[in-house]
């Protein structure tokens, strides 16, 4: 997949472009069988599949600190877009200018004379231009005009309840809620976090006897506090664990974190990157009366986290 992170990379139109656009938070199964039908599409007209999508999500440049937290960052919705298959992804920068721009100058500069554009693959509620003043129709009216084809793609809907759509929104209640099973069905894979290794608080391993990888979240959207069971990629390798997010209630410092510790791991990861993947809720977080019962618990939650990653189909990271 060639990826272009500004639209100046972008030296001629492609060839018969077949594009679909969209903000992609969480590139779950819904936008992944658009990507699949603008695929379809190329193939049909010996042409190129793109898919364009935006950095930074369009509502935190038009409404700042309300904006809702990412599912996936865009290292991993890019990395998640290529393995569809798609062959181009344009990120366009998003900014205040851009987000001026009419549905006419979206459509003829942009998807027209810049990209090359011979179909456009959409949902139902697809909308664009200054104001979002461009919807369907309109797109549908300048289709003759400038030659490419309109396809609106159905609704997924969820295998659990047929009448709901998926949505990245109703995928951030889930994981919101802890429902991470729920939330994997949506996704096509288990909910991930990732980031660099930090220095905790230096009492997982010489207090607790439990050492514990941490993590700091940075845009993305946080499961609800609570003990879980993950698997941990590292480095390329495969890993099970527990996972604590929350405020470890019996040491009363009020200071939020997300620890991980890796069954049977015993390497300095200080600084290198993990991705964690969420299995499965274990249980809320407790304040105990002693750090002796706290281990207790611990070592009840590693249990559990063991039987639930024995089950098949809890093992693989996607």
């Amino acid at each position: 997949m060639k990826v272009f992170n500004h639209l100046d990379q972008i030296i001629e139109p492609f060839n018969h472009a077949v594009i679909t656009i969209g903000n992609f938070d969480g590139v779950h199964i819904g936008h992944q069988a658009l990507f699949h039908e603008v695929i379809e599409k190329a193939e049909t007209i010996s042409g190129t599949s793109v898919a364009m999508t935006f950095e930074p999500h369009p509502l935190r440049v038009l409404k700042q600190n309300n904006h809702p937290p990412l599912i996936t960052l865009y290292e991993q919705k890019s990395e998640l877009i290529q393995r569809t298959g798609i062959d181009v992804l344009i990120c366009v920068p998003f900014t205040i200018e851009f987000a001026a721009l009419s549905a006419e100058q979206f459509v003829r500069d942009l998807l027209v004379q810049k990209i090359g554009i011979k179909a456009i693959v959409v949902g139902e509620d697809y909308s664009f231009g200054k104001n979002r003043e461009g919807n369907i129709d309109l797109l549908r009216s300048y289709g003759p005009e400038y030659g490419f084809e309109v396809i609106v793609a159905g609704w997924i809907k969820s295998a659990r309840a047929l009448a709901e759509r998926i949505s990245s929104t109703k995928i951030r209640q889930l994981v919101t809620d802890g429902r991470m099973g729920q939330a994997e069905k949506m996704l096509g894979r288990n909910y991930q976090i990732r980031g660099k290794v930090v220095t905790g608080r230096d009492r997982g391993g010489k207090l607790l006897g439990i050492p514990t990888a941490n993590i700091n979240l940075h845009d993305e959207l946080c499961p609800k506090t609570g003990i879980y069971a993950v698997t941990v990629e590292c480095e390329g390798n495969q890993h099970r664990g527990v996972a604590n997010i929350g405020y470890s209630p019996t040491f009363e410092d009020h200071e939020f974190t997300v620890e991980v510790h890796i069954f049977d791991f015993s390497a300095n990861i200080y600084g290198r990157k993990i991705r964690v993947n969420f299995i499965q809720r274990i249980r809320d977080e407790i304040k105990f009366s002693n750090i002796s019962e706290l281990i207790d618990q611990i070592k009840l939650d590693i249990a559990a986290a063991h039987e639930i990653l024995a089950k098949p189909g809890n093992q693989s990271i996607l």
